[in-house]
């Protein structure tokens, strides 16, 4: 074997770059800060959800990942090449969250320019079926002016797969869709993850973020203010109940236990990371000592919207 053969095989043996690597990224409007900091990476086949309340930076970061915005400091990496480089983008399908196609072109018309402005080959059968796959084959005909919003929707994420990606960015996929649409949305993103399609999710349907993604991003005021997968950022479980006669000494062996709220009857225990709920019954066995009248009780665990408004609140962890 040559050097040069023996050089290839090399590289070949070389684990994948990530999908996405940023670091640093950071962007200002006039005294403005609108992202400060952000870094993360993106692997093969993930899918990561980005969270955060309005102007947290999302869209932002997202345009700096494509170049359609200049960072003032940081890095990108698209697929193991710099993000300023063609090569690398010609590989990433992109939904906006805001998008208009020409109202007198067909859907089957407006798949056929992105590829022309992909610069790939995409035969005409594998476009029908990127219609199919997203609701619109019996639609392939029809002028997009006709289009409902949903439809729109429909199509544009038919424009971000068509070109066969290997990054797809979707910022609010589905604003426009109805229920059905959404589990068809989610279909999709879990298909693409088959096949190693990585993924970068903005949207504020935090239960869909939920069902799909395998990490999460939480920006806030332009930083990162929390990360990690679901099961780290949702490992913290809590008992809900329902009690009648909670006197004084029964709320402070209830704060015992974990952190305390409550509305009326409702309360709600977050329990520490430590905690043995093999101890659970204990607590119950006091409470009724205590003269305490329990109606329910349900432990589970914290959901990813409960989180990330706690996360937002600046409440520990």
């Amino acid at each position: 074997m040559s050097a040069v053969d023996e050089a290839e095989q090399l590289l070949a043996d070389l684990p994948a770059a990530p999908a996405v690597w940023c670091s640093g990224l950071r962007k200002r409007y006039r005294r403005r800060a609108a992202v400060d900091g952000v870094s993360f990476t993106v692997a093969r086949g993930e899918v990561l959800g980005l969270l955060g309340p309005n102007g947290a930076g999302k869209t932002t970061v997202i345009k700096m990942l494509l170049g359609l915005v200049r960072p003032d400091a940081g890095d990108v990496l698209l697929l193991g090449r710099p993000g300023h480089d063609p090569r690398a983008r010609a590989r990433v399908g992109y939904l906006p969250e805001l998008f208009r196609y020409q109202p007198w072109l067909t859907a089957a018309e407006v798949l056929t320019l992105h590829v022309r402005l992909a610069g790939t080959q995409v035969p005409p059968e594998e476009r029908r079926a990127c219609l199919a796959m997203v609701g619109l084959a019996d639609r392939a005909g029809d002028r997009v002016g006709g289009f409902s919003k949903g439809m729109q929707q429909r199509l544009g994420l038919a424009v971000a797969l068509v070109a066969r990606p290997d990054l797809v960015i979707l910022d609010e996929p589905t604003s426009a869709l109805d229920p059905i649409g959404r589990a068809d949305v989610r279909d999709l993103l879990l298909s693409l993850k088959e096949r190693r399609v990585a993924v970068i999710l903005n949207s504020h349907l935090i239960g869909e973020v939920e069902r799909v993604c395998d990490r999460v991003v939480i920006l806030d005021k332009g930083t990162v203010a929390a990360s990690g997968t679901l099961e780290e950022l949702l490992g913290q479980r809590e008992l809900r109940m329902r009690l009648d006669g909670v006197t004084p000494e029964a709320e402070a062996r209830l704060a015992a236990t974990g952190r305390l709220s409550h509305t009326g009857d409702a309360y709600r225990v977050t329990l520490p990371p430590d905690h043995d709920e093999a101890r659970v019954p204990d607590l119950i066995t006091d409470l009724v000592g205590l003269g305490v009248r329990i109606h329910a009780v349900e432990p589970g665990r914290i959901s990813l919207e409960e989180r990330l408004l706690g996360i937002l609140r600046g409440e520990s962890s």
